[in-house]
C-alpha cells in the first residue's frame, strides 16, 4: 500500500492572510467610560497614586482570568 501524497497548500491573497493572523490575537474589552482609570490626589505627603483602586483590580481580574504573571499583565494593559 502506498503513502497518500501529502497536499500542498499555497496562499493566494496574502492581504487577507496577514490580516486574518493579525485579527487572530485580537482581544476587545470595554471599559466603562465612567471609570476612573487614574488615582486623584489625596493631598498626603508621600508619592500619589498612579493609578486608581478600580484599575488595579481590573488588573488582577485579567491576571487571573488568563493566569498571567504581573509583568506578563502590565505588558498587556
Amino acid at each position: 500500500m502506498k503513502k497518500p501524497i501529502p497536499k500542498i497548500y499555497r496562499t493566494i491573497n496574502w492581504s487577507s492572510y496577514n490580516q486574518a493572523i493579525i485579527n487572530r490575537g485580537d482581544l476587545t474589552i470595554w471599559f466603562d467610560p465612567n471609570t476612573q482609570w487614574y488615582a486623584k490626589e489625596n493631598g498626603k505627603q508621600g508619592r500619589t497614586p498612579t493609578y486608581s483602586d478600580a484599575a488595579i483590580q481590573c488588573c488582577l481580574m485579567i491576571k487571573s482570568l488568563f493566569r498571567l504573571t504581573l509583568r506578563m499583565v502590565k505588558g498587556f494593559i
